[in-house]
């Protein structure tokens, strides 16, 4: 197929979680022979960010680990969709991205044959329903929804007629374990601050467990405001800023622990949606524990592929059982590498994508290449 993708940016994962599992998706079409092409907006916030934090440099170390990635950059008072889908079978949206470049794209598509998805991987359309329900989706062919609860809502809200559940997952290609040397630590922990919609669980099941117990733990992240430096600093936690997404297999093989801390709209609102960095977690091999959250799809088996806790004490108790005791933390870990291994890889979703292009009327041949078509394309 021809696929064409608009995302926020597949280049910066600078508070932009969504650009692990877009990344993979992406290899992983390419991969299979199908001709991708990524568009994101020139001067984009996440992008921006990182080249006045970090310079140049992170996009070239960016292509040690995604051989040639590459974008398109547009402005929406020059994009010209005529030219740029031209001859597509696929077009997905990303939600992170301006209601005028969704509209425009889908009136588009009603003058042509290619089919449009939207794609959604944030909590807005719980949180910020006005936002969302101002998309306008009318010419779309349906929606992706990284969760049943959020599919669900978009057809209650007639905001499409179609759509389909596609949880994040793990590519594996940048996410495996990593030979471990002796430990630098006992925990880290990757993660933004979260707007405050965590604070509270952030202190109760992260920063006071690791203060309690005396524990050596690193954190990474951003957009921490003052309280939350000053509350790392006196539990002796040490503060690594922004890491690149694709760095954090190396920093989890440095740690004996992480943990999950979900915002709280997936704790009471989102059932079912576990965010892409338990994924990311059990992908590189290392012992999860959990904060609550209810896995109402099924997607692991909580207490074997991670455990839970239920409150701070808990946490504490549950850390203790993993750093002293080897054998436990190693069946832990196998047990989540081989639930994301077998259920949970970029390779998975595309299979279901696939699904979805045969279900909406593209051409099964365009979707399933055999080697020797890709052998011909590539040449």
């Amino acid at each position: 197929m021809n696929i064409t993708l608009f995302y926020h940016s597949i280049l910066s994962d600078w508070n932009h979680g969504n650009a692990h599992f877009l990344r993979g998706v992406v290899r992983e079409l390419q991969e299979r022979g199908h001709q991708v092409q990524v568009y994101e907006p020139k001067n984009g916030w996440s992008l921006q960010n990182l080249l006045e934090g970090y310079g140049d440099e992170k996009l070239e170390e960016l292509q040690q680990y995604y051989p040639g990635i590459r974008t398109n950059f547009y402005t929406l008072d020059t994009l010209d969709l005529d030219e740029v889908l031209r001859n597509q079978d696929l077009v997905l949206v990303h939600e992170w991205n301006e209601h005028e470049l969704v509209k425009r794209v889908g009136e588009h598509r009603s003058q042509h044959d290619y089919k449009l998805l939207f794609h959604d991987t944030h909590h807005r359309a719980v949180t910020e329903r006005d936002s969302m329900a101002n998309y306008d989706l009318t010419h779309y062919d349906g929606v992706l929804a990284f969760g049943q609860v959020i599919r669900d809502l978009y057809l209650q809200e007639g905001w499409t007629a179609k759509a389909w559940t596609w949880h994040e997952a793990a590519d594996t290609s940048v996410f495996y374990p990593r030979q471990q040397t002796e430990p630098e630590g006992d925990l880290v922990w990757i993660g933004n601050w979260g707007d405050e919609e965590r604070t509270a669980e952030l202190h109760e099941f992260l920063i006071n467990p690791v203060k309690e117990l005396g524990l050596k733990a690193k954190i990474y992240g951003v957009r921490y405001p003052k309280h939350a430096l000053e509350a790392l600093a006196d539990a002796g936690i040490e503060y690594g800023g922004w890491l690149p997404n694709y760095k954090a297999a190396e920093e989890f093989a440095k740690y004996k622990v992480t943990v999950h801390v979900p915002r709280r709209p997936y704790v009471e609102a989102l059932p079912g949606i576990p965010t892409i960095r338990p994924f990311e977690a059990m992908a590189c091999g290392i012992p999860l524990i959990s904060s609550p959250w209810e896995d109402a799809e099924n997607l692991f088996t909580p207490g074997q592929d991670f455990l839970v806790a239920r409150t701070g004490e808990e946490m504490k108790q549950q850390l203790q059982t993993i750093l002293s005791d080897n054998k436990k933390a190693q069946e832990l870990a196998e047990r989540g590498l081989q639930t994301i291994r077998s259920r949970h890889t970029c390779a998975h979703r595309v299979d279901e994508l696939e699904k979805v292009c045969e279900e909406l009327g593209i051409e099964t041949s365009k979707i399933y290449i055999t080697p020797k078509e890709q052998v011909l394309q590539d040449e």
